[in-house]
């Protein structure tokens, strides 16, 4: 029974030490919405370039981007917003075509940002643009598609980006 008792414990202690750790990714193709949530407080879910993954308002630390629908004109649109308190979007341009604006996304492999806005606004399909954190990390983002209607009438705004994080600080990027 001892001997049965020990193999048992052997046999736990090596499947237990054997921990398969993902890595958290740093590129993809996601999409965020402005679809209000209530449970204590009304919510929004962002994204987090870092975690990559969704995130709501409420968490702290909360996601890098949100998006908004901007309605203080006569036509709402879509933009992104931030909480890390300074000017944290440079778009890099706008492109007449999805192939354009995925040649450019590719090939941007080093960025030189000159002046930084507070929002990504407006946001529309084939933009490409770069988000700072807070903590000066960068990443580069392309617009693939966005929806910006009225949702029982609500305004509703969606948009799905392929992105590229970059971790170190600096502005280059790995090229394809």
């Amino acid at each position: 029974m001892k001997r049965v008792t020990i193999s048992l414990l052997a046999v736990f202690l090596i499947f237990s030490g054997c921990t398969k750790t993902e890595s958290t990714r740093t590129s993809g193709t996601d999409t965020i919405d402005n679809t209000t949530y209530y449970s204590t407080t009304y919510y929004t879910y962002g994204f987090s370039f870092p975690k990559a993954k969704l995130l709501t308002t409420t968490e702290n630390p909360g996601p890098d981007i949100a998006v908004y629908v901007n309605v203080d004109n006569e036509t709402p649109r879509l933009t992104l917003q931030t909480n890390n308190l300074r000017p944290s979007f440079f778009k890099v341009g706008e492109f007449a075509d999805a192939a354009a604006a995925q040649l450019v996304f590719d090939n941007l492999t080093s960025v030189s940002a000159t002046q930084w806005a507070e929002m990504a606004d407006p946001i529309l399909d084939n933009q490409v643009w770069i988000y700072r954190s807070g903590t000066d990390t960068y990443t580069k983002f392309r617009i693939v598609s966005t929806i910006n209607e009225k949702r029982s009438l609500i305004d509703y705004g969606e948009i799905t980006f392929q992105w590229v994080y970059q971790s170190d600080g600096s502005l280059t990027f790995p090229g394809k």
